[in-house]
């Protein structure tokens, strides 16, 4: 049995739903010895929330909501709130995190590193060696794209609608090593690839690898995190359980000598692309045969793929249903778009974020933002 854990990043906005710089006046109140953990990122309009490493869906939804509640409670402090969307709906300005690694992004990888502020997920599922996790690596590459099309959650930024289910792919792919890998093969040939990127000289160090899924540099886990932060504390656990079901079906291929689905990145990029533009509601490759296919498609393939690991975990049902939700609504982007369709104020996008980040899924019903 696997443990898994969940970072958020989550976006800090006033009374007026506009995103405001008060991320290290709320960190500095964070109760001492909590055993949820709070972070500062690279923007003082974001937060970030980890969970502990669970083995129950329940027990990683109450931390998720209980590290969203305590984000939001020390956020209110400084007349703001905490809500999960990837981008912010209404036009901001960012503020850099006072720090000397981010004043070092700052100053070298310009409005790259100055305009950008996305909100993403990271799921990190245990593993029992690297060998282990580039095995993973090399197995759920295919999948990625769905999980991005599943949990997309940023259709506007700045006030207008992108057209895209999640934008924030778009803004976070202007980082030189975000996306998408080819088959390694070997821990050997993981740990040259990584050492060959930072060699450029182009990325500080190894914590810029910003792909898609990685070995943690830190605990022995695989870091998932290709998705959307997700407006539904439910959705979170829906992505975290599958990335689960992945790595143990993974693992299991890479024990029975079933070599991973030769896919070139270019490929698993295009996907990506174009699990970011329509989302759950549109077309997507086939994670299988890479050919033209529906999000629906791939996504019944990626609950067939993971069945039996779902199962094990007691988890088959809980993903079932949260998908059929997901498809339902639209998921987070589809759920924003139908808070701006209602009176066609940018705004009201903000209160239902506001109202669904910290009510576990019900309605919004504007009482924040006016």
């Amino acid at each position: 049995m696997r443990t898994f854990g969940v970072e958020e990043e989550l976006l800090l906005v006033d009374e007026r739903g506009i995103a405001t710089p008060v991320a290290p006046s709320a960190l500095a109140d964070a109760p001492a010895g909590t055993e949820l953990r709070l972070g500062a990122e690279i923007q003082q309009e974001m937060i970030e929330t980890q969970t502990l490493p669970r083995l129950a869906t329940d027990e990683l939804l109450a931390d998720i909501l209980e590290g969203r509640t305590l984000a939001d409670t020390l956020a209110q402090r400084h007349g703001a709130r905490a809500i999960a969307v990837a981008m912010s709906p209404m036009p901001l300005r960012p503020h850099a995190t006072p720090d000397p690694r981010y004043d070092q992004m700052m100053a070298r990888y310009g409005l790259t590193a100055k305009g950008t502020l996305v909100c993403g997920c990271h799921v990190h599922v245990a593993i029992h060696s690297r060998e282990e996790g580039v095995a993973v690596l090399d197995r759920i590459r295919t999948w990625l794209p769905v999980l991005l099309a599943l949990t997309a959650n940023s259709p506007f930024t700045g006030g207008v609608d992108t057209g895209h289910a999640s934008y924030r792919f778009v803004a976070w792919h202007q980082w030189q090593s975000a996306g998408p890998t080819d088959v390694f093969g070997s821990v050997e040939a993981y740990d040259r690839f990584e050492r060959l990127l930072v060699e450029t000289g182009v990325i500080l160090d190894k914590a810029m690898l910003y792909l898609d899924a990685r070995v943690s540099h830190k605990q022995p886990t695989v870091e998932v995190r290709v998705a959307d932060v997700c407006l539904d504390a439910r959705d979170t656990v829906v992505l975290a359980a599958l990335v689960r079901a992945l790595v143990d079906t993974a693992v299991g291929e890479w024990r029975s000598g079933v070599a991973p689905l030769p896919t070139p990145s270019a490929a698993l990029r295009l996907a990506e692309w174009q699990a970011a533009l329509t989302g759950v509601g549109g077309m997507l490759p086939h994670p299988v045969t890479g050919r033209e296919g529906t999000a629906v498609a791939a996504l019944d393939a990626l609950l067939v793929h993971t069945a039996d690991a779902l199962e094990s975990y007691g988890d088959l049902e809980l993903v079932r249903s949260g998908v059929d939700r997901i498809l339902r609504s639209g998921g987070g982007a589809g759920r924003q778009r139908a808070a701006l369709a209602r009176r066609g104020r940018m705004r009201d996008v903000v209160a239902e974020a506001v109202a669904v980040t910290h009510d576990a899924g019900d309605e919004g019903d504007g009482r924040f933002v006016a």
